[in-house]
């Protein structure tokens, strides 16, 4: 794919741009590149091409999802990497790193079709990792004491995310842009208050 687009040189491209101008390749796309919950699995497609590339991927216009309920479809991406789970919460290296973003990434689209329970699951999962950076990186310490403001920016994230690659990068910059107008919260304690008035000195009698 790669090849074929540095020979064409879209200005954009999608699924029928692949059909017209590959069919082998779209067949071979269809046949063997597939989700576990059915249809082809583009995420995994984009996620290998350069990123130059990646950002002329046009994916279908997906239409508002009606909600629904169903835990067999998340359990199905559950059980596949269930002794990886522990990414969400620490990583050891970029093998992890890559992990996590397929475990999100496949969550993400669940819950983008209206299930509710994977959007859930993923919103639980993504705050360890939230609470992480938080804690970890400078950038985003700023969002320390925003737990509703979280929830509702990591649901726009869910909600929003098309296709750039890797959802946790995305996820990471829009906490980084968003958090750029956002004032650190500082708790006080009253113990330490500045303004707290000096006890009045009681001179001994002469």
């Amino acid at each position: 794919m790669n090849s074929l687009l540095a020979e064409k040189q879209p200005e954009t491209f999608s699924c029928t741009w692949i059909r017209v101008n590959a069919p082998c390749v779209y067949h071979f796309i269809q046949r063997e590149i597939r989700i576990k919950n059915g249809g082809i699995d583009w995420d995994r497609i984009t996620r290998s091409l350069s990123p130059k590339f990646q950002k002329k991927w046009m994916g279908s216009l997906r239409k508002k999802a009606k909600p629904y309920r169903d835990k067999r479809e998340v359990n199905i991406v559950l059980r596949q990497y269930r002794d990886k789970l522990y990414t969400f919460i620490t990583t050891e290296d970029s093998i992890d790193e890559h992990i996590r973003d397929i475990i999100s990434i496949e969550l993400v689209r669940i819950a983008q079709r209206g299930n509710m329970s994977a959007k859930r699951e993923i919103m639980r999962l993504l705050k360890f990792t939230i609470d992480d950076w938080i804690e970890k990186n400078t950038m985003l310490s700023c969002w320390m004491g925003y737990d509703e403001l979280i929830q509702t920016r990591l649901e726009c994230c869910i909600r929003c995310y098309r296709y750039s690659g890797s959802f946790m990068r995305y996820l990471f910059k829009t906490f980084e842009y968003a958090g750029r107008g956002l004032r650190p919260i500082i708790a006080y304690s009253l113990d330490d208050c500045p303004y707290r008035k000096a006890p009045s000195i009681v001179r001994p009698i002469t």
